[in-house]
């Protein structure tokens, strides 16, 4: 099992400080990635999540920019809500410029006031972020290069410096869609808040399609040594390695500081 943590990048703990302390500790202390949220903007009536939200591309750059070898990922980028010829630019810059250090996890999202204040369609998010991810692979891949499709159509546009490596592009969610977006075009697969009981069935269902291990299937989990039963921890990365979960991304919920390293120092001890 391959275990990652969340940066503090949203909440009362999110500061500058903060987010690279946990970056340089989470390298020292051997995860093998960071990771980021992402949501433009909060419609007031929601409760989650946290208004508080530093951008999470300038986040992971803010991070990159004071470590070397970690990975960087977003979990999950709601890929529909922003141009997708300014996202491949920011994400093949962001790639290029840690060393070919990123992966993204990209999904549809939920909240359809956001969409609404953004000016984006809320009914055809599914068919944008599919488009969306086949413009990323041509914009990463080719020099100069065309696209035509139903909501972005151009021809010969150059986009440098191009990333560092191919960005791995996993999908987020838990529809039937995600899954067939996930056939269709992933890298990888990322699932958000699976019991151990429900991750059997997804897994199974993921690798209907994509039998080869080195097809990676991921959770975002809630895991805070100081919030929860350490020996709960240790039960449920037994069972998820079980169900096949390959790759386990932590979000601690402290609020500050010192409280959310310390997470991370007992995390370590317990799941490497």
């Amino acid at each position: 099992m391959r275990v990652g943590v969340h940066l503090p990048q949203y909440g009362r703990v999110a500061a500058p400080d903060a987010i690279k302390q946990a970056a340089i500790h989470a390298e020292e202390l051997g995860f093998v990635d960071v990771w980021v949220s992402d949501h433009v903007v909060h419609p007031a009536a929601q409760d989650y999540p946290s208004p508080y939200l530093f951008d999470p591309l300038i986040t992971l750059t803010w991070a990159a920019a004071v470590t070397e070898r970690i990975g960087l990922g977003t979990s999950v980028l709601v890929v529909p809500t922003h141009n997708p010829l300014e996202l491949a630019n920011s994400l093949a810059s962001l790639d290029a410029l840690s060393s070919g250090r990123v992966t993204i996890a990209v999904g549809v999202g939920w909240s359809e006031p956001e969409y609404r204040a953004l000016g984006r369609d809320f009914r055809t998010r599914g068919a944008r972020l599919d488009e969306a991810i086949d413009l990323f692979r041509k914009a990463w891949s080719e020099d100069p290069f065309s696209f035509h499709g139903t909501f972005t159509s151009f021809e010969d546009l150059r986009l440098l410096p191009k990333p560092s490596h191919q960005i791995p592009i996993w999908i987020g969610g838990s529809s039937e869609p995600a899954y067939r977006r996930t056939n269709e075009r992933g890298d990888g697969y990322q699932a958000v808040g699976l019991t151990p009981e429900q991750a059997g069935p997804v897994v199974e269902r993921i690798r209907r399609d994509h039998p080869d291990l080195s097809f990676p299937i991921s959770l975002r989990t809630g895991w805070d040594p100081q919030g929860m039963d350490p020996g709960r921890i240790r039960e449920e990365l037994a069972a998820f390695t079980e169900a096949g979960i390959q790759h386990v991304v932590s979000a601690p919920w402290r609020r500050d500081l010192d409280d959310w390293l310390r997470s991370m120092d007992q995390l370590a001890e317990l799941v490497q």
